[in-house]
């Protein structure tokens, strides 16, 4: 092993969350090792273990004890992929951090790749699996149509949001609140920054080992995390803006229900029912969106919002 490259302020720091990946693991760290020595950078290895339930963590266990380029956080329960990548970004300490995922369907040489493509002057750069190994109908179909939306929504035009290989200078990244699924936004939240964004071409390989975590409800999380990602990366400086903007539609819809009820009234020499209460609705529905608004003001000048700290559900941090 080559102890130069291994150093307290390496280049770069290679984020991996791992959740029961016995099978793998071991096989994991020796090829990013391997490829992460050819670099000729400094470098640190970080495998976040989401809370594995089986023999995971006695390997990662094993593996530190026997390399100095190792460093192993454990959390205490599954929190998720997105969780265990922040806390990764928490402890990396690389000017360039590269997130990949911890099943070999990535491939750790493609990381030379993203490094020479940031060398262009790009902060982050977002691996493209063209040739994607994932069965249809349940994984690449619902990607597709979940990459095209958030591309025009957020207005940062990926194919591929899904792949977790990725690289992001550290001062773009760092600072990232995140929950739930979302990950995969991270290049749209960084580019709130103004950082440039890029995509290169990766392979990716069929899982071997265990199954996968992931299924066809993820898409409705996704499509739920969307809100907030446009929200974030289009409205971050003016939120009632955007609540502004949902009251338009409903005020239209009021005012055509009140003229329906004027109209009712003038022909049928009664209010009724319908029209009334309809136009009552639309009417609450836009003060609703209004004091939304005001809301998201106040918050935005209060101080930016902090989320709760990783430590507090981290079992052990190991080297």
């Amino acid at each position: 092993m080559n102890h130069e490259l291994c150093t307290m302020n390496p280049d770069l720091s290679i984020v991996i969350p791992i959740y029961n990946e016995q099978e793998c693991v071991k096989k994991l760290y020796e090829r990013v090792h391997d490829e992460a020595v050819k670099l000729g950078r400094s470098y640190e290895i970080i495998l976040i273990d989401d809370g594995s339930s089986d023999k995971t963590p006695e390997i990662l266990k094993q593996l530190v004890s026997g390399t100095n380029d190792l460093r192993v956080i454990r959390f205490r329960k599954n929190y998720g992929q997105t969780p265990a990548m922040v806390a990764g970004f928490d402890h990396a300490r690389g000017d360039i951090i590269i997130t990949m995922d911890g099943d070999l369907q990535n491939d750790p040489a493609d990381m030379k790749k993203l490094l020479d493509k940031m060398d262009e002057g790009y902060e982050v750069v977002s691996g493209w699996r063209y040739k994607r190994q994932d069965k249809f109908l349940t994984r690449k179909l619902p990607s597709m149509c979940a990459n095209k939306l958030i591309s025009i929504l957020t207005g940062v035009h990926l194919h591929d949001y899904g792949c977790s290989l990725k690289a992001y200078k550290r001062e773009c990244i760092r600072e990232v609140q995140a929950y739930a699924e979302m990950h995969r936004f991270f290049p749209a939240v960084a580019s709130i920054t103004g950082a440039r964004t890029a995509e290169m071409p990766v392979n990716h390989y069929a899982r071997v080992y265990g199954k996968s975590k992931y299924g066809l409800s993820r898409t409705f999380k996704v499509f739920a995390d969307l809100f907030t990602m446009v929200l974030l990366t289009r409205f971050s400086t003016k939120p009632a803006l955007f609540f502004a903007f949902w009251t338009l539609p409903f005020l239209a819809l009021s005012v055509l229900c009140l003229i329906a009820t004027i109209e009712h009234y003038i022909f049928a020499h009664t209010p009724g029912i319908v029209f009334p209460g309809a136009t009552l609705l639309m009417l609450m529905l836009v003060t609703h969106f209004i004091f939304l608004a005001l809301l998201s003001v106040i918050i935005l000048r209060q101080g930016k919002y902090k989320a709760e700290k990783l430590s507090t559900v981290t079992a052990e941090i190991i080297k």
